[in-house]
């Protein structure tokens, strides 16, 4: 198949590639630098010469957007909606535009969409979402904003003939350098990655080959439309989480951290603490539904497989 990703140079996007061409599709990522064979340019706003290679596709994966490794600025928020938006939309005019327009297009969407909860999950038919929950920052409901106006436009767009999927994705985990894997298993490394504020927040997450195999999947079922939810079936407690991931890479203890702790490290790191303290309890029913079964189910099995994954890339690199 010929598999067009938009916004395909961030680690998602590095996933998608490298598995679904070493499957032997035809993949061309779009991006605003592209650097190598098989990149093209766009500028994520208006349609050009990069439609011809939607045209003609059969898949497209839109995964673009401005990161949400940043400070919740208000000018940042409004970059992260616009850039999604705005990106979602010509993807979506590009498709209409198209003689041979491709069969399905999945597009990037966010598992924070669903409220921060503690009392039960979130799937597609009874989760709540978010954005009007008390006792939490005004501006973590900018953030469902985001999410449910990223996939309105995907919604919105007039493509009759390709079928559409919103994956309300919760964080991808693989090996790779400067992913969240990696930023979190520094962290333990370090001996910080003890419960942060208390650690009852749920922390939603999926193996890199899970979210490979979950996408392989949904473009093959000709059955599915709208939200689905890309998560493992057991989130767990942040402390419970970190205490698993120190398991597997051997870190006996990780000294806890408080909140105001966790809003220097956040301003530090050039991050925000929404991505720390919202508990997010997210399962994918429609997958288990389906009959999806996953690889990496529970976390401890997952942090051990990405550890040892970890330590094999840095023994090939001489590390």
């Amino acid at each position: 198949m010929k598999i067009v990703i938009p916004g395909g140079t961030g680690q998602v996007g590095a996933i998608l590639d490298r598995a679904l061409t070493a499957a032997g599709h035809d993949v061309v990522i779009l991006t605003r630098r592209p650097r190598r064979e098989r990149e093209v340019g766009w500028d994520g706003e208006t349609l050009g010469a990069w439609a011809e290679a939607v045209d003609g596709s059969d898949v497209v994966i839109n995964l673009a957007g401005r990161s949400v490794s940043c400070r919740y600025t208000e000018a940042n928020l409004r970059a992260m909606m616009d850039s999604r938006v705005r990106s979602a939309q010509v993807v979506g005019e590009a498709i209409a535009a198209a003689a041979r327009p491709p069969k399905v297009w999945l597009q990037m969407s966010t598992a924070t969409v669903y409220a921060h909860r503690f009392d039960a999950a979130n799937d597609e038919a009874t989760g709540i979402v978010g954005g009007a929950e008390p006792d939490v920052p005004d501006y973590w409901g900018f953030s469902v904003e985001i999410a449910k106006a990223w996939e309105a436009a995907q919604e919105e767009a007039r493509t009759p003939d390709t079928r559409k999927v919103a994956l309300r994705s919760a964080m991808v985990m693989s090996p790779d350098r400067e992913g969240v894997f990696d930023v979190l298993l520094k962290m333990a490394r370090l001996g910080l990655g003890g419960p942060v504020a208390g650690g009852r927040q749920y922390v939603s997450w999926i193996h890199d080959r899970d979210f490979v195999r979950a996408v392989e999947f949904l473009v093959a079922r000709d059955d599915f439309t709208g939200p689905v939810n890309l998560a493992a079936p057991a989130p767990l407690p942040q402390r419970a989480f970190m205490r698993a991931l120190r398991g597997a890479w051997g870190v006996p203890v990780g000294l806890p951290v408080t909140k105001w702790m966790a809003e220097i490290g956040a301003f530090a790191l050039r991050s925000d603490t929404e991505l720390l303290l919202k508990s997010r309890r997210v399962v994918p029913g429609r997958l288990l539904d389906a009959g999806f079964a996953f690889e990496h189910a529970q976390w401890a099995g997952a942090a051990s497989d990405l550890v040892r994954r970890v330590r094999a890339a840095r023994r090939g690199a001489g590390q």
